[in-house]
């Protein structure tokens, strides 16, 4: 029953995440499309075709219709399901070995914090290749309105056989020792604030136990950590991943995450990590409400279902 009930964990957690990308992924595009917004340029040397988020949506859907809103919707949700479901499934797990709390027993914060990080490590490092490709479609766009490296994926599909053609399994892994990092910081923020909130809520008895509030609460505080922290490294992890590379497989514009990171202090300054934090501030805090609440009462359902099953063995 236990080897059961860790793989469903990995499971409950990317259905939660695949459900609440199904809602954000338009949010995504439009972050994605304005973090390669004057790429590498100081302000004043680049057109400016995304003002804000409310623009950007305007201004994606007017130029290139509504539904390049979904653009890179079939790689993004595949993307949730591995990276959140080994992501979420994996720090479950350390919370069932009561890894995250202390010797008395209570939530610890820096054990909940490291717990997170390391499970967005392996989140990251499995999704990766979904990742790149979703990044890559998301930032299609016309001519008139085009950021960063056009990729011209014609799919997720044509997109991943095309990069591995060209070269090889380690094409799709490029890109990861960015990911990794900011999966790593995004989820020990989210997951730390999330159960240390929960638990905080729990105790204080301010609702009932089972009440939704205390898993939107949780969760709405876990989203402003996560844009808080998360942000930086995700323009970087975008610009990595959908920089043009050269025959040899190297990257025309950065030559790895340090590198991403000086060039983009040096041409853009300290902002430059913060474009589209309004688009990633509206993505996150939704897509961090809804995975982790469809995530917490998913497992909820499935722990009463699971009680049930047992019960019924034992009598008969």
């Amino acid at each position: 029953m236990v080897q059961k009930l860790d793989v469903m964990e990995f499971v409950l957690g990317g259905i939660a995440t695949c459900g609440a990308g199904l809602f954000t992924n338009p949010l995504e595009v439009v972050k994605t499309r304005m973090q390669l917004q004057g790429e590498l340029k100081s302000r004043g040397q680049y057109a400016v075709h995304y003002r804000n988020a409310v623009h950007a949506f305007y201004t994606v859907a007017k130029t290139d219709g509504l539904l390049a809103l979904q653009n890179g919707l079939v790689p993004a949700l595949w993307y949730q399901f591995f990276m959140n479901g080994f992501r979420l499934g994996t720090y479950q797990i350390l919370v069932n070995l009561d890894f995250t709390k202390d010797s008395r027993g209570n939530i610890s914060a820096p054990r909940s914090i490291l717990a997170g990080a390391f499970a967005g490590c392996v989140g990251a490092f499995v999704g990766s290749p979904f990742f790149m490709v979703k990044t890559q479609l998301q930032s299609q766009a016309a001519q008139s309105i085009a950021v960063g490296h056009q990729h011209l994926h014609e799919s997720m599909s044509q997109g991943l056989r095309k990069i591995y053609s060209e070269f090889g399994i380690l094409g799709l892994w490029r890109g990861v020792s960015a990911a990794i990092p900011r999966v790593t910081v995004g989820s020990g923020a989210q997951l730390a604030t999330f159960s240390t909130t929960k638990q905080f809520l729990i105790d204080t008895q301010m609702f009932k136990k089972d009440s939704l509030l205390i898993a939107f609460i949780a969760s709405m505080g876990s989203g402003v950590a996560v844009t808080l922290f998360m942000t930086p490294f995700d323009v970087v992890s975008t610009r990595l991943y959908n920089q043009g590379i050269d025959a040899a497989g190297k990257g025309l514009l950065y030559k790895n995450v340090l590198d991403c990171f000086i060039k983009i202090f040096k041409k853009e300054g300290l902002w430059g990590f913060y474009k589209g934090w309004g688009a990633s501030y509206f993505r996150l805090g939704p897509h961090t409400v809804l995975s982790l609440v469809f995530w917490d009462k998913a497992r909820e359902m499935y722990n009463k279902i699971n009680n049930k099953t047992r019960n019924i063995e034992i009598k008969s």
